[in-house]
Formats: structure tokens, sequence, C-alpha cells
């Protein structure tokens, strides 16, 4: 068995909170107990243990991949969430970075089709 996931850096936490601020329509929820953020019910960015996730479309995450040697999320060996990046270290430390791309995630969770909640049964 794989060891117990850490939990965020509260440092890590209030940073993101406060990113987050400046974002419309959003819903705050949890997701495998770290904080995420979701627009129209798809999740589009949020923290997994010490890192930041962003989701984005296939020429964006290509871009970013490639420009800032990061790599595509993957919160168990072997299970790549395919649409979602790493943030690195020097995306966060650079305010205007980072806005530019959240807002690139923002965008493209716009553009996908609302996620509707399943109805108790």
């Amino acid at each position: 068995m794989g060891s117990k996931w850490r939990k965020s850096p509260p440092e890590l936490i209030a940073f993101f909170e406060a990113v987050m601020r400046g974002f419309p329509r959003i819903e705050k929820r949890k997701m495998f107990g770290y904080p995420c953020r979701f627009l129209n019910g798809n999740l589009f960015t949020g923290l997994h243990q010490e890192d930041w996730l962003i989701r984005l479309g296939e020429g964006d995450r290509n871009a970013i991949i490639e420009k800032y040697d990061t790599k595509q999320f993957e919160p168990m060996a072997g299970r790549v969430m395919r649409e979602y990046v790493l943030l690195p270290e020097e995306i966060l430390e650079d305010e205007d970075l980072l806005q530019h791309w959240i807002e690139r995630s923002y965008s493209f969770a716009g553009s996908l089709p609302p996620k509707l909640k399943a109805r108790p049964s």
C-alpha cells in the first residue's frame, strides 16, 4: 500500500484562498480532502498535498509542460488526470504568471458543458 497523503501546508492554503477571491461564479469544494474550485460543476483548480493543479486545454497544457518543465497531475501512481497540470514554483512565485495561468484554467473550465449534480435516489 502507498503512503497516506499529506495535508497541504497552511501557507499554501491561505495563498490559494487569497488568489481565488478574484474569480466570480466559482464553487468552493474539496476533492481528495483538499480545497478546490469548480466552475459550472467542473473542477478547474485545486490543491493536492504540496501541489497546486490547474485544468487546461491541450494547447495550453502542452505549452506549460514544455516551457516550465512541469508535469500532469497524477494523484496516484499510474492514475494521470490528463487535463490537469501542476503549477511549478516559477509560476507560483510570479503573481502575474500565476494570474495568467489561473485565468487560462478558468476560461477553459468555462468553455466546458456544465456538470449537473447527481440527484439523490
